[in-house]
């Protein structure tokens, strides 16, 4: 079995290779070449973290295992270790045994800013300039940049509860030669591209705040009761998931769904897009909303390339198991 230490994961994945790796994975799953198992998540009831499994098998790229790991919301503060903790294991799908144990932190923040970004690229309108971001903590700065290497924005603009965070926002732009501004969420009506990546348990982006033509990304909601938009606004929106079944009962499609206001029949994969079996984007009033759930898949994905890598310049560590 190898080992693929954390500490090695920002040598080996780059945004452009998680990218590659999320992208042809959706259109597995569209395609029914891959498909993930149930997810489990709860609450310990120690250090009020949440801690679950995320796994599944693309019998298309032969990669079959599980995520391990979960959010501790006292890491920060108490241990100077980022909130998020998980680890990737991966299995020979063959014989069952174990072939690789890989660290999961940056992996996860890069398949997930991976993520939004692909529902960009297929999404958005191709002259979108405004991007809007909900939210400014470790995740969002991830989401930036991977978002910004889709479309040719002009300019970024942020909001976040905790104000005194939008610096991290304006830090990234800064990086990529844009303005930045910081806005209520009122002003969130100037974005082409909106990505919200919070851990809120309440809407926050309303209905009213987005205008005609908007691409959406909800990347925060991954639980049983978690929320980022309004309902109405994915009455308002085509909506489109990483997966069907987690969208409607972890994702942002869990509120609007069990309040009657669309049908499970109204999500769609971005898988089908990718494929093109499904349009997508039909017109510059549209608006778009991708719901990003997270799937196992993602993870072993990303995880499968690192190992491949880490192989190949003598880098991982092999044990007997």
């Amino acid at each position: 079995m190898y080992i693929v230490p954390e500490r090695e994961i920002a040598g080996l994945m780059t945004r452009e290779a998680a990218f590659s790796a999320v992208e042809q994975v959706f259109a597995a799953m569209a395609s029914g070449d891959a498909y993930n198992f149930p997810v489990i998540r709860e609450a310990i009831g120690h250090e009020d973290a949440l801690y679950g499994f995320k796994g599944g098998f693309d019998q298309a790229g032969l990669t079959l295992g599980l995520k391990a790991g979960g959010y501790w919301p006292h890491n920060l503060e108490k241990r100077g270790l980022i909130n998020h903790q998980s680890t990737v294991f991966l299995f020979d799908p063959d014989t069952g045994k174990a072939k690789a144990m890989v660290g999961g932190n940056l992996l996860t923040a890069l398949r997930t800013a991976a993520a939004s970004s692909v529902s960009i690229k297929h999404l958005a309108r191709d002259d979108a300039k405004v991007i809007g971001m909900i939210g400014a903590g470790h995740q969002a700065t991830f989401q930036l940049r991977a978002a910004l290497e889709q479309r040719s924005f002009e300019k970024v603009i942020g909001w976040n509860l905790h104000p005194e965070m939008l610096p991290n926002l304006e830090k990234v732009a800064s990086e990529a030669g844009l303005p930045f501004e910081a806005v209520e969420l009122d002003g969130m009506t100037e974005a082409d591209v909106i990505i919200s990546i919070t851990s809120s348990f309440d809407a926050i982006l309303g209905a009213g705040q987005v205008s005609p033509g908007t691409h959406i990304a909800c990347m925060g909601t991954d639980t049983k009761g978690k929320q980022e938009v309004d309902p109405q606004l994915l009455v308002k929106a085509d909506v489109f998931t990483d997966e069907v079944a987690q969208s409607i009962s972890i994702g942002e499609a869990q509120h609007a769904v069990g309040q009657g206001l669309i049908l499970e029949s109204d999500v769609a994969q971005i898988g089908a897009v990718i494929n093109g079996t499904n349009p997508g984007r039909s017109s510059d009033d549209q608006i778009t909303l991708f719901d990003g759930t997270g799937v196992g898949l993602q993870d072993l994905a990303v995880a499968a390339s690192v190992v491949e890598l880490a192989i190949e310049k003598g880098i991982a560590i092999e044990v007997d198991f």
